[in-house]
């Protein structure tokens, strides 16, 4: 009996961590940037090379969406601070109006609403934009789970 027991604890621990690991799949966008589900839309985040992060928005299909009533905030929790990001529209972007502090290996939390009235949600992207040698995508944006 104890033998039983004991498969059954072993089979529902390898469920519940395999379930947890495919939740944290990274998908990227087409700007190669990373995908952030929420709700019906996605958004995509991309660090450009000036360090200003962009936010696109796409519909299910991947089809660009123009910015509306969506509100972005996002910290970087950088080794020398947390900083405070705010976004501005221009074009079909959200681009924050402030480059990310310098360096490498820290924590950006963004939080994204769909309106202004919306909840939140929240995400944890680590700063990291070296290349991928196996999908060339930056690292953050890496789908290739290595």
């Amino acid at each position: 009996m104890k033998t039983i027991s004991k498969l059954l604890t072993a089979a529902l621990l390898v469920a519940f961590t395999s379930s947890a690991f495919a939740a944290a799949t990274v998908k990227a966008g087409p700007r190669k940037g990373r995908i952030l589900e929420v709700d019906a839309q996605q958004a995509e985040f991309f660090i450009e090379k000036d360090r200003t992060v962009s936010i696109a928005f796409y519909d299910a299909a991947m089809k660009a969406q123009p910015v509306a009533a969506q509100v972005i905030t996002a910290t970087a929790e950088a080794p020398s601070g947390k900083v405070k990001m705010e976004f501005e529209k221009k074009g079909d972007l959200l681009v924050s109006k402030t480059p990310l502090p310098e360096g490498e290996h820290y924590t950006i939390v963004v939080q994204v609403k769909t309106a202004a009235d919306a909840k939140p949600k929240n995400f944890r992207i680590p700063m990291d934009i070296s290349e991928c040698g196996k999908c060339h995508n930056p690292e953050y944006a890496c789908i290739c789970d290595e």
